[in-house]
């Protein structure tokens, strides 16, 4: 099969796109014919060497996609051959073909394209378990929305306005401000002007909830949220944050809480469920997803390239 690999961490140009073995499938996976492969930041981490990597040179980058059913193996009785599946945590990835776990499988109805599965989950699952579990949106909640433009946070504006939210969102220029009040934001301030004070002239108590990716404001997102909120710690964007002193959460009875998906897909049902949700979403326009940028596999080192100069709004795609 061809696949996009590399054998020692640099820059874009270590990827190389080559004939390799197609993968050995074990009793309890499936053989998945890649149609879409998302790329992330994560991918880009593991190409420079400083991000958890799987395996052994010649490395294979990507965790994120979606395609059919090439075969099943002995164990796996519930996944039939030609059927449209994707995953958001496999291994191996940014190949033609991906040997799934059962475990792993996710089925996707014939409404939503593969594109839009390889899109979706990762950022999908994240902002659902951010609005679901982390803190629980409820109708006429005020919630702050940090980078409100990116991946994440333009489905945090969209999920948290479709559960009866509003939302004021974060954003670093102009134009990613209108992005964001395109998919919904009621506010949208920028990071050079004094967010917290305009934060306090919409919300004067301070907002429900803040969901705080940039880590670097954490300390300003205390300051914007009202007595008895909740401060949700998913990312560190802007760098690390400065240590919170637990006397301030006594004294204001605020909350801190942190987020990793990981800590979320804990099993199969976990995924199926959660995805189907963010699938019927999609199908009933609760959410949508802008339009994604896509190479072909062989392209992976201009993907790379597009990915890291931050010109991107939407998603990026892989097309084996």
């Amino acid at each position: 099969m061809k696949a996009l690999v590399f054998e020692r961490f640099g820059g874009p140009e270590v990827l190389s796109y080559q004939d390799i073995p197609a993968p050995i499938l074990s009793s309890n996976e499936v053989l998945v014919r890649m149609k879409a492969v998302g790329l992330n930041f994560a991918d880009v981490y593991r190409r420079k060497g400083n991000y958890h990597l799987s395996g052994n040179p010649p490395y294979i980058l990507g965790y994120e996609g979606a395609g059919i059913v090439e075969k099943v193996g002995e164990d796996v009785k519930d996944v039939n051959i030609g059927d449209r599946i994707a995953f958001a945590d496999v291994p191996y990835a940014n190949a033609e073909l991906v040997a799934v776990p059962h475990d792993k499988v996710i089925p996707v109805p014939e409404a939503i394209s593969f594109e839009t599965a390889a899109s979706l989950l990762l950022q999908g699952l994240t902002a659902h378990y951010l609005t679901k579990d982390s803190y629980s949106i409820k109708d006429g909640d005020h919630a702050l929305v940090h980078a409100a433009s990116g991946g994440v946070g333009q489905l945090l504006v969209q999920i948290i306005k479709s559960l009866g939210g509003h939302v004021i969102g974060l954003t670093s220029t102009k134009e990613k401000a209108e992005v964001a009040k395109a998919i919904g934001a009621d506010h949208v301030f920028l990071y050079d002007e004094d967010w917290v004070a305009k934060v306090k002239e919409v919300y004067p108590a301070g907002v429900d909830v803040a969901y705080e990716s940039v880590g670097s404001t954490l300390s300003d997102s205390f300051q914007a949220t009202r007595t008895g909120g909740t401060v949700v710690f998913f990312g560190m964007a802007g760098g690390d944050p400065e240590p919170i002193d637990p006397r301030m959460l006594m004294d204001t009875s605020k909350t801190l809480t942190g987020g990793d998906l990981w800590n979320v897909l804990t099993s199969h049902e976990e995924r199926v469920e959660r995805s189907a949700e963010l699938f019927q979403w999609i199908t009933d326009g609760s959410i949508t997803l802008s339009e994604p940028t896509t190479f072909h596999l062989s392209e992976g080192r201009k993907a790379h390239e597009y990915l890291e100069s931050r010109k991107s709004t939407g998603k990026i795609l892989l097309l084996p």
